[in-house]
């Protein structure tokens, strides 16, 4: 398994992390940092990625910043007491599949919903990660990606004890709204420290990656 670090940056806003990812990607291709898994939470904001419609699914942003970005997908919301997951991973031979990169995201996620007792699974043709039976399916975790040189960067985002009326406020990913839930939504009450330690142990599973 390849080496990896594991950074916890607690509540911290977005731009501040996103710069943070940046300089990892440069790193990483340089050879001068290792493999990084970023865990943190961010204040109130709103996403954009490349889809050509995501400004369209901002419906009444209000007070929370906008922020365009280079990851795929559409608009997003992110906030307290979601867990956002950043991998900077340099995909080596035999990896450099960004859509079997996406499942294993989503098996990591999975993984971690049934340490809770929460069964989650996928949703064909969509990316991320769900539950509740077919006539009541719900969006758990919201994913959107980008590569450069084949080091990736971007992730994941599992509501955890999320404030789902922000999501309101947009078309998240393209959907209504109503769409979305929470970890703490299913099952009641959680621990945020304690899903990030499962999510950062299931996530160095299905990417092969271990801490030192």
């Amino acid at each position: 398994m390849t080496p990896w670090s594991v950074v916890e940056l607690g509540l911290t806003s977005y731009r501040d992390a996103w710069a943070r990812q940046l300089a990892l990607v440069e790193q990483r291709q340089l050879g001068t940092a290792p493999d990084t898994l970023l865990l943190v939470e961010h204040p109130h904001v709103f996403t954009l990625g490349r889809r050509r419609e995501a400004a369209g699914n901002v419906l009444a942003a209000g007070d929370v910043e906008v922020i365009e970005i280079e990851r795929g997908g559409d608009v997003t919301y992110h906030g307290p007491g979601q867990i956002v997951a950043y991998p900077i991973v340099l995909l080596g031979e035999g990896e450099r599949d960004l859509h079997r990169y996406l499942r294993n995201l989503e098996e990591a996620v999975i993984a971690t919903c049934q340490r809770f007792g929460l069964a989650a699974d996928r949703e064909p043709g969509k990316t991320g990660v769900w539950c509740g039976p077919p006539e009541r399916r719900k969006k758990l975790c919201s994913m959107g990606i980008a590569c450069r040189k084949w080091v990736t960067f971007h992730g994941l985002a599992l509501n955890v004890t999320t404030d789902l009326g922000y999501f309101g406020r947009i078309n998240p990913c393209g959907f209504a709204s109503s769409v979305m839930t929470s970890m703490a939504t299913e099952l009641g009450e959680l621990e945020l420290g304690a899903v990030r330690a499962e999510l950062a142990d299931a996530l160095g599973h299905s990417l092969q990656r271990q801490r030192p």
